[in-house]
């Protein structure tokens, strides 16, 4: 086991929430019927690492084909599986793909029309999203190996 005095209420080492959002996370947990085995958050959670993998792909697909559209689809797509793990980094860089995507600001309040920009900006938070990400699937794989 983890030691505790670095844990947040979740057992994560994470206590600040500022990669995992505690309370959101807890909810999932507390679907467990065993906690020590965690069975069922930790097939979420895998199946969520899988499912992001492909949608990154996807995404790099996306910008190389300059397709917009479907940049701001899996954007939305994967912000809405990420924040309900409560992966609030990887969420609001999603959120902001989905923006670019639609040819809008980060915000989503002004419209943007010139492709390229919106195109290059896509690119810098598919970046930024993978990184935060690879962050996430470090911290919880950490997690549910301290747990096996």
């Amino acid at each position: 086991m983890a030691d505790a005095k670095s844990e947040g209420s979740t057992g994560l080492p994470d206590p600040s929430g500022e990669i995992v959002d505690q309370a959101t996370f807890s909810q999932i947990l507390e679907m467990d019927e065993d906690e020590d085995e965690r069975e069922f958050s930790k097939s979420i959670v895998y199946d969520f690492f899988e499912q992001a993998r492909s949608t990154f792909d996807k995404m790099d697909k996306a910008l190389k084909e300059k397709d917009l559209a479907q940049l701001s689809q899996l954007g939305h797509f994967l912000k809405g599986s990420s924040a309900t793990l409560g992966l609030t980094k990887v969420k609001d860089s999603c959120e902001k793909i989905q923006h670019f995507g639609a040819r809008k600001d980060e915000t989503g309040t002004q419209d943007e029309p010139d492709d390229s920009k919106s195109l290059n900006k896509s690119g810098h938070s598919v970046g930024q999203a993978r990184h935060e990400f690879e962050e996430a699937e470090n911290l919880l794989k950490k997690f549910y190996h301290d747990n096996e």
